[in-house]
């Protein structure tokens, strides 16, 4: 089974596709992808000057109880499927992503 996140060193990778301007935003589980899944994450926030990824940062944060702060985009940056790194202890966010 292919999953969304990955642990790479002291961070976790995790693949997600962004959807900005959604009226419901969130998390909204796993989706398939030409690379095997990635997490949606509905953000209400336009794509622009970097507003979606700051949201998209903050629900991946609260979801797996870490501060913003240490959720940031690693790949995609303009595009709708991209890769944020997550900080902190590896086993435990991982332990949270496969709960999701």
């Amino acid at each position: 089974m292919i999953v969304f996140w990955r642990v790479v060193g002291d961070t976790v990778a995790v693949a997600v596709k962004v959807r900005p301007r959604a009226r419901r935003p969130g998390l909204q589980g796993r989706v398939p992808d030409t690379d095997g899944e990635r997490l949606a994450i509905a953000v209400r926030e336009p794509a622009e000057d970097g507003r979606a990824n700051r949201a998209a940062c903050a629900a991946l944060a609260a979801s797996v109880g870490v501060p913003q702060s240490q959720v940031e985009v690693a790949a995609g940056a303009t595009s709708r499927r991209k890769t944020l790194r997550i900080s902190g202890d590896a086993a435990a966010i991982a332990t949270r992503l496969a709960a999701l």
